[in-house]
């Protein structure tokens, strides 16, 4: 009985293979790519870089975000109508890695290809991961920071969300940065969720608690800005900050000098590079198991590129991070 019930499943998943790719193999194929909400603007670079590469590689795209920013149910939800309305590819990024992992094993099981893109989704067989390093992200930045202060003083993190790959890894290179210097003493170390308000009130919090802050360390632009705006309404207008992705609101900061520098989590070209692998993948050529895209330091040197529009940027080629 186990025997028969185990053919049929690998014949139920051959056939689901053979309608989720019969479309694929020339053009006008459909991508279902999924962000986690509509209030951050890195997701929105994410998808208009998914919208570019879609568009000049003539396929089309159905996007999924939670109305609800972050909300697991709805992205639970969104899952399952993937696997009724059988895109003929899907980008994927987690809400909740580990409560989605199930989901996503069986959409692949069924032969749905999966590009993860972004954040980390897990063990399941995706077709390749494209995104940055984080660890060598929060590294930077935190060494960015620590020299502007000449090796010493008094510095706060703000950290993402605990237990998720991209705040995990940046967390541990804001602390390997950290071993680095000595002089440098961390006053505190919390969770913001690369939020602006939440990182506004745990600013607020840290500012009560220390009378001298000389840096800050987010882990979000979001978070970044939320900070700014407590230290400037408390009068630490001379407190160094820095985060990480590059969107245009903080990048405008930088200009200004109201942000340090930010290390470049481009959700552009991560859309763009992740929409082309995946295409190339499921027209016939090999897909590469990692791609990770290098992130600049954007300084009051060298923001101009990134105060760019997103819709007036073009996609690098994919080519330009694949390692032969």
């Amino acid at each position: 009985m186990r025997t028969t019930r185990s053919i049929r499943c690998v014949l139920a998943a051959v056939i689901c293979g053979t309608l989720f790719n019969s479309a694929a193999r020339a053009d006008g194929e459909v991508i279902a790519a999924f962000t986690k909400n509509q209030v951050d603007p890195h997701f929105e670079g994410v998808r208009a870089g998914v919208a570019q590469m879609a568009e000049k590689m003539r396929a089309t795209v159905k996007y999924y975000t939670p109305t609800k920013p972050n909300n697991i149910t709805e992205g639970m939800s969104q899952l399952e109508d993937v696997g009724v309305t059988k895109p003929n590819l899907m980008l994927f990024m987690p809400i909740d890695a580990k409560a989605q992992l199930p989901t996503i094993k069986r959409l692949i099981e069924s032969g749905l290809p999966i590009i993860n893109y972004n954040d980390r989704g897990g063990d399941a067989p995706y077709l390749s991961f494209v995104g940055q390093d984080d660890y060598k992200l929060g590294y930077d930045i935190a060494k960015t920071l620590f020299d502007h202060l000449g090796g010493k003083g008094n510095v706060v993190m703000l950290e993402g969300v605990k237990g998720s790959t991209t705040g995990d890894e940046r967390k541990r290179g804001f602390d390997a940065a950290a071993k680095d210097y000595p002089n440098i003493k961390i006053l505190a170390s919390q969770p913001a969720n690369f939020q602006r308000l939440l990182g506004m009130q745990t600013m607020e919090n840290l500012i009560q608690q220390f009378s001298t802050i000389d840096g800050v360390i987010a882990a979000a632009d979001a978070s970044a800005l939320g900070a700014i705006e407590a230290l400037n309404a408390a009068g630490r207008k001379n407190v160094a900050v820095v985060s990480i992705n590059g969107v245009p609101e903080a990048v405008e900061a930088v200009k200004t000098g109201n942000l340090l520098a930010i290390a470049e989590f481009d959700g552009f070209k991560i859309g763009c590079v992740a929409t082309a692998v995946g295409l190339n993948a499921i027209r016939g050529q090999s897909a590469p198991k990692q791609v990770t895209i290098p992130g600049a330091i954007i300084t009051k040197a060298n923001y101009a590129p990134w105060l760019v529009p997103y819709k007036d940027r073009t996609c690098p080629s994919p080519d330009a991070y694949i390692t032969k």
